[in-house]
């Protein structure tokens, strides 16, 4: 038996884990003094000896640590080479890369995770985030396979798909306590005095875009809803918010909804894929989100 076969590298980190040649034995359904034996070979092939003898256990020796450390990083890289073949055939990529724009709700990334680590043993998910332009930028530049949630006109050209998701309403939101909440009528004079929330775009080639505001009011530029909802909710500044992240808010008492005299802004959102026929899990993700209205219903509508 080879020292560096994927037996022996199995054999001495169960040794190293357990501490025992009996507790070994037990989980390898061998006599302890088949283990001991085999510990024993692979000592005298590597000329160094591996673990201490007491009475009662057998403990790592200097020599020991560096080896079980090194044997370990084998197994992980053995078992990649096994996985990586696999993949490759049963016709999979090895990773899917899915891009979430900030608008979309989060309730269906659970139970689509899932889904696919059920469905595909040998494939992985990567998932980013990107605000407005970001989310395009990221599919020409094939940092995407997939986004959800895209927003606005197509800016750019590229061998991809689109599947409409519908409307994306708005809701004109402040702090309980902010000047805002106490005006009867807003007016685009009295808002403009405070900092317009807006998250930023993550886009670093196409022009970028953010939400409503005013042409005279200044801008606080953030990088997710996460860290806007914080500001709004603490009366930093005003602005829009998708309303399917408003409702809940402004239920509980943290936000109060607003009119403001302009007509509400509404975004168009849609799902975008890369054309690729080779690549089995863009398609079955596709097919696992569903039409437009399924769209929707789970990414952009109130819950």
């Amino acid at each position: 038996m080879s020292v560096f076969s994927q037996t022996s590298l199995e054999l001495v980190d169960t040794v190293a884990r357990l501490g025992s040649f009996t507790a070994a034995a037990q989980v390898l359904h061998k006599v302890p003094s088949a283990i001991s034996y085999s510990i024993r070979q692979i000592e005298l092939d590597l000329g160094v000896v591996l673990f201490r003898r007491l009475p009662r256990k057998v403990e790592l020796t200097l020599a020991g640590e560096i080896f079980i450390k090194q044997a370990r990083a084998m197994l992980r890289q053995m078992e990649e080479v096994r996985a990586q073949t696999k993949r490759a055939a049963y016709g999979w990529q090895k990773t899917l890369k899915l891009t979430l724009d900030n608008v979309v709700k989060l309730d269906g990334l659970k139970p689509l995770v899932e889904k696919f680590y059920q469905t595909f043993p040998y494939a992985e998910l990567q998932i980013n985030m990107e605000v407005f332009n970001g989310s395009w930028e990221a599919i020409s530049q094939e940092r995407a396979d997939i986004v959800i949630g895209a927003t606005s006109a197509i800016p750019v050209s590229g061998d991809f798909e689109i599947r409409d998701m519908g409307g994306l309403d708005w809701t004109f939101v402040a702090a309980p306590n902010h000047p805002c909440a106490g005006e009867q009528e807003l007016t685009e004079e009295f808002v403009s005095q405070f900092p317009a929330i807006c998250l930023d775009d993550t886009s670093s080639v196409l022009p970028k875009r953010h939400s409503g505001h005013y042409p005279h009011q200044r801008r606080l530029l953030l990088p997710n809803w996460h860290t806007a909802i914080e500001c709004l909710k603490n009366g930093v500044g005003v602005g829009y918010m998708p309303r399917h992240l408003a409702t809940p808010l402004v239920s509980e008492g943290f936000l109060v909804a607003k009119i403001l005299p302009d007509e509400q802004p509404v975004s168009r959102c849609c799902l975008v894929w890369r054309k690729d026929d080779n690549h089995k899990l863009i398609q079955w993700m596709i097919d696992y989100l569903g039409d437009g209205k399924a769209l929707h219903k789970h990414w952009l509508g109130d819950s």
